[in-house]
């Protein structure tokens, strides 16, 4: 088969479509001819370096496809010919041998496109808001990176859950966006998070928010802390600038602020809990109290392309490659 594994860590010149071969599923595994892979930031940061593999390495944590083989030991209702979207390593492949603990089927009111762009960010939103701070009526929240995948969708949710939203974003197209998705203020941060400070003050009256949802990380740690509330929550879940540095813990005190970096992936480790999390999220979107945003679906062969537009910030909602 073909995939996209890379020799070493690097920028986007070491992605190639390159022949493999096919994986064999274990007893518990299920192997699925993929359709489509979503393209996430996670992809970036493995290949960059900033989290470190083993190589070589193929890229991709989801996808979506049918069922082509089930493991004698795989647990769970699954069988040849199901539609399927799957949690991962591997998914930029032809094929990929997939662990039934983060696999499910696909309700027949969802296309293998939405399966493909619904697992990593919909379930990194769904518990970001459920879980790492449960939203509440009346709330104030900050979203970073408002118009991007995961921040469309925590627009949506924390205005589902009855908080009051306020977004940042780059430009007046994204802000338009974050805004038809549920962002009540949308403060464009491209001179700078003054202004953002300023507005966040003036609508609590100079409390702060209640949460900081932050995906952005190194260039927005410092404004997250400035805008949250005495006993506020920052959480920050993602390096879309880069890592955040050491923190000193002492810069909590001042306002006893809750500091959390939490990842999807300790949310998921077993079926019981992947499949609470994946049942709220699929009846979300059959209900259509959800809108997921497809930014563009490339030909597998443009993967360079795809991860330049991700990392360069030219993109709203989710990207996907084609098989």
């Amino acid at each position: 088969m073909h995939a996209v594994q890379i020799p070493k860590h690097g920028d986007s010149s070491i992605l190639a479509w390159v022949p493999v071969n096919k994986p064999t599923p274990k007893p518990d595994q299920v192997l699925v001819k993929v359709s489509y892979a979503g393209v996430n930031f996670i992809d970036t940061y493995q290949r960059g370096g900033l989290y470190p593999q083993t190589m070589p390495f193929i890229l991709g944590r989801e996808g979506s496809g049918k069922i082509v083989e089930v493991g004698p030991e795989a647990k769970g209702d699954f069988k040849v010919g199901d539609r399927v979207a799957f949690l991962g390593p591997g998914s930029y492949a032809e094929y990929d041998a997939v662990s039934t603990t983060t696999l499910a089927k696909l309700p027949d009111n969802i296309s293998l496109e939405q399966g493909a762009a619904l697992l990593i960010q919909g379930l990194t939103a769904w518990s970001l808001v459920r879980q790492a701070y449960k939203v509440e009526k009346g709330d104030w929240v900050l979203i970073h990176a408002a118009a991007g995948g995961v921040g469309l969708l925590l627009c949506q949710m924390c205005k589902l859950l009855g908080a009051n939203v306020i977004g940042t974003t780059s430009n007046e197209t994204k802000a338009k966006l974050a805004k038809e998705n549920g962002a009540d203020y949308v403060v464009d941060y491209s001179n700078g998070y003054d202004a953002l400070i300023e507005k966040v003050n003036e609508l609590t009256d100079n409390k702060g928010v209640h949460v900081v949802l932050d995906g952005v990380g190194a260039a927005t740690f410092d404004v997250s802390l400035k805008a949250v509330r005495r006993l506020g929550t920052v959480i920050s879940f993602g390096n879309a600038s880069g890592a955040v540095p050491p923190v000193n813990i002492m810069r909590l005190a001042e306002k006893n602020i809750r500091l959390m970096r939490p990842t999807l992936f300790q949310y998921i480790t077993t079926r019981e809990e992947f499949d609470a999390l994946t049942t709220d999220l699929f009846k979300l979107v059959a209900e259509g109290k959800l809108n997921f945003e497809i930014h563009k679906i490339y030909p597998i062969q443009d993967v360079k392309q795809a991860h330049d537009d991700l990392e360069g910030r030219k993109t709203t909602g989710k990207l996907l490659l084609k098989i």
